[in-house]
């Protein structure tokens, strides 16, 4: 198979003209990256369509169940329900804007992908910057892109499901995508192409190709769980915006799926979200579970970099190397991950373990005050957790967590060895700070961890 032409190798023409066209779709620019993102996070949720309203009648019933809850979770877990101890407020929302409305709320978790998918592999420590860097032997490796946009967490001036939907689908903002005369801001002239040679062209390629395949993934996950999600956590991310989202077509679908009343419902998961809201108001437990979320998707965004950098590995005078490297998955697979990576990835899950099983605990005692009992509900949804399809678990798998039965099982168990040994008062101390979290080794040890808390006191 011949790929050169009369202009020259074909493949460098072809990366060349690649390049220009990714410069000026949606994903050019920090902004446009968020924008691309976020439309398609409301275009998955709504199916591209027009959205009705939400029932007045549903909005209404969920702000009373809201004020109910409030009181129980106040009572139970001693913790305010929000930052500043005015009334907590849960919206009545649709899908497509519950998406939108995340995607502003995870921004700080998009910027972190796209900044480290744009520096590419290397190593990374917890808590510690890689914007900017570059990737050892990355040729013409420029500083990552995304960071410049928005406080971490902080949603932009579009935030918010009333002023989002107006320009949903607008994906340009303030910094537009790059056109073909901005190749340079890729690192590219419009006018020589081939000027850095094909190891140059391909490092490039994958650089500019790996933060906008991180915000398509990031708006594909937002997307597809809002499609089913019942409330605002059921992926416990700590928000900025004291308002919480519910999504009433989810819970009455739910609610009919499994045959069960659905005010009760509708109370459970008022319950739910106000716990993990309570909890993640604690500024130490938000401050170190953003620090854990961060680190995983980063060590997750260069990830994927290695993968696409891997292109490098092709010889310019052999153009079938081109076939075998994209003929071949385990070429794309990258190594081990490295300790720190591991490491991160394990804080995480444990301390998203121990907030889980107390949201259980919590539940157990306001189902009995409030619904006498919750089997039904309990079973109910495990089933549901088990049974999901994988697009369901996409926004999951982005943050590195399974956050299925299983993971509640060894989170309850968790709380319940701190209760069985300390008591309530005992169990509160989780919440202390950032330090308070349980390590992986705790977690299946409550014993040792009231033992270092005990130590960090004295």
């Amino acid at each position: 198979m011949d790929l050169s032409g009369a202009g020259g190798n074909f493949l460098e023409q072809l990366l060349g003209d690649l390049l220009g066209l990714m410069g000026g779709m949606p994903g050019g620019g920090a902004g446009a990256r968020t924008d691309l993102a976020r439309t398609l996070a409301q275009g998955v949720a709504s199916g591209g369509q027009p959205e009705p309203n939400v029932d007045p009648a549903a909005r209404m019933e969920l702000e009373q169940l809201a004020r109910v809850a409030e009181l129980h979770v106040a009572e139970l877990t001693g913790l305010p329900t929000s930052p500043t101890g005015a009334p907590a407020e849960i919206v009545a929302v649709t899908p497509g804007a519950w998406a939108l409305q995340v995607a502003d709320d995870w921004r700080f978790l998009l910027e972190a992908m796209t900044e480290a998918a744009a520096a590419g592999p290397g190593p990374t420590e917890l808590g510690t910057a890689v914007p900017g860097s570059t990737a050892p032997g990355t040729p013409g490796a420029g500083p990552a892109a995304g960071g410049a946009e928005g406080a971490e967490g902080t949603p932009g001036p579009e935030a918010g499901p009333a002023g989002a939907g107006a320009d949903a689908g607008a994906g340009t903002g303030e910094e537009p995508g790059l056109g073909l005369a901005d190749l340079g801001e890729l690192g590219l002239d419009a006018g020589d192409a081939g000027a850095g040679g094909m190891a140059d062209l391909l490092s490039r390629f994958a650089s500019t190709m790996g933060p906008m395949m991180a915000a398509l993934q990031f708006g594909s996950a937002v997307g597809h769980l809002a499609l089913t999600t019942l409330g605002q956590y059921e992926v416990p991310v700590p928000r900025r915006d004291p308002r919480l989202f519910v999504v009433p077509a989810n819970l009455a679908r739910f609610a009919e799926q499994w045959s069960l009343p659905a005010d009760e419902v509708r109370l459970w998961v008022c319950v739910r979200d106000l716990t993990v809201h309570a909890v993640l108001a604690r500024p130490g437990v938000a401050d170190r579970v953003r620090e854990l979320l961060v680190a995983v998707v980063r060590d997750g965004a260069q990830d994927a970099a290695a993968m696409l950098q891997r292109l490098e590995g092709l010889d310019p005078s052999d153009p079938e190397s081109l076939q075998r490297i994209f003929s071949d998955p385990e070429s794309w697979m990258g190594d081990e991950p490295a300790p720190s990576t591991r490491r991160s990835g394990q804080e995480l899950t444990a301390a998203m373990a121990a907030l889980l099983g107390y949201v259980e605990h919590v539940l157990d005692r306001a189902g009995s005050r409030l619904l006498g009992g919750r089997s039904a509900l309990t079973e109910a949804w495990r089933r549901h957790q088990v049974a999901r399809e994988p697009n369901e678990r996409a926004a999951e798998v982005l943050l590195g967590l399974d956050l299925g039965p299983a993971l509640v099982d060894r989170g309850s168990e968790f709380v319940q060895g701190v209760l069985d040994r300390a008591g309530e008062e005992g169990l509160a101390r989780l919440w202390s700070s950032g330090r308070t979290l349980p390590t992986p080794a705790e977690l299946d040890a409550p014993g040792l961890w009231l033992e270092r808390i005990d130590i960090d006191d004295t």
